[in-house]
């Protein structure tokens, strides 16, 4: 395009929005020292019809689309794309005087100008674009949350629960987005996420920059509760490109992983973001799902000896039970294995067991043989502390030397009023005001060990209906039918008095 074109296009614009505004230049490289003189409203801004609420998406990185610089960068609130700066000769400029788009936005400062005239735009017709880059919530809301069945209506019509909306799969990261979407139920977790002001104030080392793990998390968190969202879905992409940095590449988007191993990660990262120590109550994360156990080990004497020096060796010290305390996030339960033979008769007959079967090895009775390559051990684990929320790992998964082989038993579990106190002994179990646990989050595995997927049910507490999340695609479902499936990760809250 000639300088006389685009000159013209400068002249006609000017006309346009004639006195009604101070227009700032900006410096060349985008960098703006000024502030407006006089602030226009919409009447002086004749381009704010051309704005496309359809195409502005917000989930993902804020870098220039040509220079890939995080500096400084602008929404065209036309087509949706990410610019730098405003002065002349910025990206943002050229392309506002090339394809006659005039309205941006200042992803950082959030606020709005009309380019290539440069001045700031006042409207409080764009307050729901500020709304969906940055959700905020009060108290009041907040409070609100778990008492609401109201729906919220997207841009195209489609009506959606706030708290109950998909995540973009962007290749292989259903094992991620389970979690996130389990975690985002968990209602002191999300209470504290959703105002940013509970963890602004953390202070890290100088150049550390895991905060932004806590910060994405947040952003995340306010974006699944949003309840003015314009479309009925949400890309998590900023959250987990913290998540592949911090885990330097652990865990991935483009390969499938283990959704326990990322849940184990992402909590303890979370707590050392926000400063957490190994006091209970050092973090949110700790305050809502950490519990305590004893475990009882003794040394088991080798299958060579004979029975008498058997005997003779249970007597020393170093085979008599030693106790440790261990703190965890989470419990791990033991499936039985599967049947070895399989008659025609019951080739299609799945095994199941009962989840207080699975709880029996924290009873402080049941003992367990766990082998190393040099000794063998016996351990016995007992329940000294519940938390408010508690996580159960239901181990599907066995690896030997060829291939990884996966159990297929169900397990039977009720949704409300499990009694987690049948599993403590009378001294601890006095000790809780409350055992009873309800189901909040039941997160599946379906298809094959190392590849399938993943798909969670997720408990609405406004309405009291559960629905099931696989990616993008929400439906709801009886409670009855999420005993049938191959639970893999489980997350019970407490019963309040």
């Amino acid at each position: 395009m000639t300088d006389a074109v685009v000159n013209e296009k400068r002249g006609i614009l000017k006309r346009k929005v004639e006195e009604g505004s101070h227009i700032d230049e900006g410096d060349e490289s985008g960098q703006n020292n000024k502030l407006p003189r006089k602030q226009t409203n919409h009447r002086l801004c004749p381009y704010l019809d051309t704005i496309n609420r359809h195409v502005l998406d917000f989930d993902f990185e804020k870098l220039c689309s040509v220079s890939l610089s995080r500096i400084n960068v602008y929404a065209c609130l036309v087509c949706g794309k990410y610019f730098q700066g405003r002065g002349i000769n910025t990206h943002a400029y050229t392309h506002s005087v090339s394809e006659s788009h005039h309205v941006f936005l200042n992803l950082l400062t959030l606020k709005f100008y009309c380019l290539p005239d440069n001045y700031e735009i006042i409207d409080s017709s764009l307050d729901d674009i500020k709304y969906v880059l940055n959700p905020t919530f009060d108290s009041e809301h907040i409070r609100c949350l778990d008492t609401s069945d109201k729906m919220s209506r997207a841009i195209e019509g489609t009506l959606y629960m706030p708290g109950i909306v998909g995540l973009n799969n962007i290749k292989a990261n259903d094992y991620c987005n389970v979690i996130l979407q389990a975690l985002s139920h968990v209602t002191p977790l999300r209470d504290y996420f959703l105002r940013e002001i509970n963890y602004s104030r953390v202070k890290r080392p100088p150049g550390d920059s895991m905060f932004l793990l806590v910060q994405r998390f947040g952003e995340l968190m306010r974006k699944l509760w949003n309840p003015r969202n314009f479309k009925v879905h949400v890309s998590p992409h900023e959250m987990l490109q913290a998540v592949v940095l911090w885990s330097k590449k652990k865990f991935q988007i483009t390969k499938q992983g283990d959704p326990v191993e990322f849940l184990s990660w992402f909590l303890n990262a979370l707590h050392m973001a926000l400063n957490g120590t190994k006091k209970s109550d050092s973090s949110i994360i700790y305050k809502s799902f950490l519990g305590s156990m004893r475990i009882y080990t003794r040394k088991i004497p080798s299958t060579e000896l004979d029975d008498k020096q058997k005997a003779a060796m249970l007597l020393t010290s170093e085979y008599q039970d030693v106790v440790t305390e261990s703190p965890f996030l989470y419990l791990t339960c033991d499936l039985p294995p599967p049947p070895l033979f399989k008659d025609e008769t019951v080739e299609n007959i799945i095994p199941q067991v009962n989840l207080y079967t699975l709880l029996a090895k924290f009873n402080a009775t049941t003992e367990k043989e766990y082998k190393t390559v040099k000794e063998d051990f016996m351990k016995r684990f007992e329940i000294i502390q519940l938390p408010t929320y508690l996580i159960l790992y239901i181990k599907r998964f066995t690896k030997n030397t060829f291939f990884i082989e996966k159990n297929p038993t169900i397990v039977n579990f009720p949704v409300k009023n499990i009694d987690f106190g049948d599993i403590l002994t009378p001294e601890v179990k006095a000790k809780h005001k409350q055992t009873m646990y309800n189901l909040v989050a039941n997160i599946v595995h379906d298809g094959e060990p190392g590849k399938g997927t993943y798909r969670v049910h997720l408990l609405h507490k406004g309405t009291g209906k559960w629905y099931e999340m696989q990616d993008l695609h929400v439906t709801d479902i009886l409670p009855q039918m999420i005993t049938l499936t191959e639970a893999y990760i489980q997350i019970y809250e407490m019963k309040q008095d």
